[in-house]
């Protein structure tokens, strides 16, 4: 079956990305505006110390990068239309240069003011014509101990290149020159195993399908070993240096500085999912009985607990089901969600050269949008609630905080599109009367946590173990991460579990760990939606006021405060608490169906 091309995809069906700009020529004239504005940058440089000149700085700041955001989410989306359309391939990289440039232009900026005194900062923080950028201020100073010389700032920019390294070095082994054997597929054809393939042999009835694929897969990056145990360590290495020459006390609370997360967030996580385990344990237990296996492997927990049921969900139902699902968070959140519905903010189906996947982007002024890429099943309603939640927490944030403060931080950005997932999964278990259904949905729900938390807090405790032996000065030998990560794996599954042996190199193939102390992040933001979820449909209103007011805070405050003043307190163990009795009450029920 030929796909669609673009110029045949009906209107309705189309993001209006007319909104943004009506046509070319007003891109291209905004453009030309940036251009022209950054000759007045250079203008305030060295004049950053007057409250007057650093205040029009900022304006100008504000202003460029607003327009040059919006010059970038157009070109880039008119892009993903078709990703073959040379017209918007060359736009997109005119953008991507213009961006370049901007942030080069702006970059004299935060230093210039970080070299003041804390004398002159503080006068600055406390001046009426600086009020506006007050949190902008403060934000520098917290930032300004672990800011060093110029000289020595210049010299760590240099090392940035060779910082890369052993993340580029990871990326080549594992995505050009890992080369896998043949396997035989479901139909006895011998088929060559992949990364993308990897997870559908693992989700095979035939389990000799899903033993040969884990034990291909890993004996694969076995032969590597020494060389991946060698990249890794090189990126710890890494991580050290910098959080000594910054002064951090350590690489988790460099990491963490950031978002100014204090490092109780990241171990109340590991302690509280520690707790929690035997629940994890319980299920595997489930499952076991469920997949009538005397065994349960490792290879054993992606095949589905139930024959697939199909459930044909069109883009309207789906549509439908979504709005239902989110009556709980009351009229003024169903009438934007409607709005995004009926004004054209998503793009639907495939069509030929789309981008693949979904998203949910846009640019401060104009609504957000959503890239979809629809099937007809459950999975694409849930992309759908799952985007839409972004986007909303997108809207929200735009129409009540000013450009400066509405971006909020990655570590918030998943609690709404999680949030509008729960309450759908809440409003189908309850509806739902197919006791097949259910327990197809509370399969989908329960894997949802052991990959999104569980796993995910798993991954975390490896990062924090190998990291902590560094600091202490040993040495991370492939013999000593395969054992750190083969007993973690014996401590999460349980004893219900043959933990095999071939899974201590899983660490070879994850590549968040190149991207340290951040897969955390899913887990805390998945928790803190659940924890939200529960609150809205025990409380209601009150529940629902606080949420909205997280929704409409942006960036206007640390994340931990925002989520805080919301009802979810990070630093204390009970949100992850919630979402833990969540987790058992799904648990219950499953067992239930299964008697």
């Amino acid at each position: 079956m030929n796909q669609v091309q673009r110029k045949d995809v009906p209107a309705e069906h189309q993001w209006k990305l007319e909104d943004l700009f009506p046509n070319q020529q007003a891109w291209d004239k905004e453009f030309q505006e940036v251009k022209e504005s950054l000759q007045k940058v250079r203008g305030f440089q060295g004049k950053l110390s007057d409250p007057q000149a650093l205040k029009q700085c900022f304006e100008l700041e504000d202003d460029i990068s607003l327009h040059t955001e919006r010059l970038y989410v157009y070109a880039n989306m008119k892009h993903h239309e078709d990703t073959a359309d040379p017209t918007y391939m060359a736009l997109s990289d005119k953008a991507k240069k213009l961006s370049v440039e901007v942030g080069e232009a702006l970059s004299f900026i935060s230093p210039e003011i970080l070299s003041l005194s804390d004398e002159q900062l503080q006068q600055f923080v406390n001046h009426p014509d600086l009020q506006f950028y007050k949190r902008s201020l403060e934000e520098l100073i917290r930032q300004k101990q672990h800011v060093l010389s110029q000289q020595e700032e210049a010299l760590l920019a240099q090392v940035g290149n060779l910082s890369q390294a052993p993340g580029t070095i990871f990326g080549m082994l594992n995505n050009a020159d890992m080369k896998f054997p043949k396997i035989k597929n479901d139909d006895g054809e011998e088929v060559e195993l992949t990364h993308g393939r990897y997870i559908q042999f693992l989700e095979s009835r035939n389990r000799e399908v899903r033993k040969n694929a884990f034990e291909a897969m890993y004996a694969t990056y076995g032969k590597q070993k020494n060389t991946i145990a060698a990249t890794l360590a090189a990126n710890v290495t890494k991580n050290v240096f910098y959080a000594k020459v910054r002064k951090y006390p350590s690489v988790l609370e460099m990491s963490l500085f950031g978002d100014n997360i204090k490092k109780e967030v990241y171990t109340n996580l590991i302690d509280t999912i520690h707790d929690s385990l035997p629940l994890m344990h319980r299920y595997m237990e489930l499952r076991k009985k469920l997949l009538k296996l005397d065994e349960l492997h490792m290879y054993d927990l992606f095949v589905p607990l139930v024959e697939e049921f199909d459930m044909k969900i069109t883009y309207d139902e789906a549509k439908k089901t979504v709005l239902d699902s989110l009556k709980p968070l009351g009229d003024d959140y169903l009438k934007v969600l409607q709005e995004g519905f009926n004004g054209r903010w998503i793009d639907i189906y495939e069509n030929e050269g789309k981008r693949s996947g979904a998203y949910s982007w846009g640019a401060y002024g104009t609504h957000p949008y959503v890239l979809l890429n629809h099937k007809d099943n459950l999975n694409s309603m849930f992309t759908l609630t799952h985007e839409m939640g972004h986007a909303l927490h997108s809207y929200y944030s735009d129409t009540n905080q000013p450009y400066r403060y509405a971006q909020y931080t990655i570590f918030l950005a998943e609690v709404a599109s999680t949030l509008n997932e729960a309450l759908l999964m809440d409003y189908m278990l309850k509806k739902s009367t197919d006791p097949k259904e259910k327990m197809y949905l509370l399969t989908y729900y329960m894997d949802q946590f052991r990959t999104t938390v569980f796993r995910q807090t798993m991954f975390a405790e490896f990062e924090k173990i190998i990291h902590e032996k560094a600091e202490a000065g040993d040495s991370l030998t492939p013999q000593e991460l395969s054992k750190i990560y083969y007993d973690l794996n014996v401590q999460y599954y349980g004893k219900d579990m043959v933990v095999d042996k071939d899974i201590e190199m899983e660490w070879a193939r994850i590549p968040h760990f190149y991207n340290s102390f951040y897969v955390y992040k899913y887990a805390t933001g998945f928790s803190a939606a659940t924890s939200f979820a529960k609150q809205i449909l025990t409380e209601g209103q009150p529940a629902v006021d606080r949420y909205l007011g997280f929704l409409k805070s942006g960036g206007s405050d640390y994340s931990i405060n925002i989520l805080k003043k919301a009802g979810v307190d990070m630093s204390t163990p009970e949100p992850i608490k919630q979402a833990m009795s969540v987790f058992k009450s799904l648990l219950d029920q499953m067992e239930q169906l299964a008697k």
